[in-house]
């Protein structure tokens, strides 16, 4: 199962920030190690407002099939549509892989429409 190729009303985009640990001596001194040069822990949150519930259980299916927050996937190009930005700005660094970082978010709006959220982290 892939990802769902929908495109959201909505984004949310951390970029992550560059590993690094902070040493602090007795005096107070401080001392920072970068372990990397690339960002870790992006996450991307997703909305897709009013849509069928059908495509609300395609979310729900790939869930299971990743085995919820286990399994890696690349996103398809239809999350980026309407990002008038480079797509490597919200996927940096280039090739990062993403998976679930919670269970889909489903509100029911009326009969036969939900509303889902989706949020995703990056992973190397």
């Amino acid at each position: 199962m892939a990802f769902p190729t929908l495109t959201p009303t909505g984004r949310e985009f951390t970029p992550g920030n560059f590993p690094s640990k902070t040493f602090n001596s007795q005096s107070g001194a401080e001392v920072r190690i970068l372990y990397g040069s690339q960002r870790v822990n992006a996450t991307l949150n997703l909305s897709y407002s009013n849509v069928s519930d059908a495509s609300v259980e395609l979310f729900l299916t790939d869930y299971a099939a990743q085995l919820g927050t286990f399994h890696t996937f690349i996103l398809p190009s239809d999350v980026f549509t309407g990002w008038s930005g480079s797509k490597s700005a919200l996927d940096a660094p280039p090739g990062t892989k993403w998976r679930y970082a919670a269970e889909p978010q489903v509100q029911a709006v009326r009969p036969g429409i939900s509303s889902v959220t989706v949020a995703l982290r990056a992973v190397a």
